[in-house]
């Protein structure tokens, strides 16, 4: 009898794992999907830092645990979707690079931590642009493309604020103001295409401008010498990940049209 119930129970646990798996039905959503990988990998690391620091500003230890089951989730449901012989290779690589990152993130919080972390996400963060690029590639429409640059805004505003949390935790990173400068020229580039597509719907051109209001308080931060404080940073860079998966969402809608 207790063997049955043990097995019931494995089935019911193993059952709720594949059901927690979001079901995706189309290109476009695939593209917004692995889209949001990449936004994970900055995000993961912003929300470390802020456990790291002890500052609890919109619970990052809670979004830290559910962004950690959100990528995992995604990540099978990708792979459950494709046929594509490269993406799912390219999906194999991801699930394996997320293996260790996983398990540290679980760890305590700690700056020795961090700096490994944040080479890992970098690896991590170029194989989910690698996969996103390869859904986008399959799209017959132009909106693929476009989905998946707006997608990438969102983790380019995760980016800068990751950039900035561990700066602000005193970890030193020699590359900080390269790699701040490429995400800020790419976010600015990337916003005035999206601003310039025909297709942009007046509630699209809204969020976008609502975007671009928001980036401005990281190109002010990025030419001052004043120290900002996390909660700032955090809510900023938010704001804009709010609009632009809103807008990124309503590109995926243009598609299906």
């Amino acid at each position: 009898m207790l063997s049955k119930i043990i097995r019931l129970s494995i089935i019911a646990i193993i059952f709720v794992n594949y059901a927690i798996a979001i079901e995706i039905k189309d290109l476009s959503t695939a593209i917004d999907i692995a889209g949001k990988q990449r936004m994970f990998t900055q995000r993961l690391l912003k929300d470390y830092a802020m456990v790291g620091m002890g500052n609890t500003y919109a619970n990052p230890k809670g979004d830290l645990q559910k962004i950690i089951k959100e990528f995992e989730d995604h990540l099978q449901s990708l792979d459950n979707f494709t046929n594509d012989s490269k993406t799912k290779v390219r999906i194999q690589e991801a699930k394996k690079l997320w293996r260790p990152i996983k398990k540290r993130l679980l760890q305590t919080p700690s700056k020795e931590n961090a700096v490994i972390l944040q080479q890992e996400l970098e690896s991590l963060l170029k194989t989910s642009d690698d996969i996103t690029g390869l859904f986008a590639s399959q799209s017959k429409e132009s909106t693929g493309e476009i989905i998946n640059i707006s997608g990438r805004q969102r983790m380019l505003s995760q980016r800068m604020a990751s950039l900035y949390m561990l700066k602000v935790w005193g970890i030193d990173d020699p590359k900080f103001k390269e790699k701040l400068e490429e995400a800020m020229d790419l976010f600015k580039s990337s916003l005035s295409k999206l601003r310039g597509y025909e297709k942009n719907s007046d509630e699209i051109k809204a969020l976008l401008k609502k975007a671009q209001r928001s980036f401005m308080f990281f190109e002010i931060m990025s030419r001052s010498k004043s120290r900002f404080i996390p909660t700032l940073i955090y809510k900023k860079s938010n704001d804009i990940l709010k609009n632009m998966n809103k807008a990124t969402y309503l590109y995926t809608k243009l598609e299906v049209k």
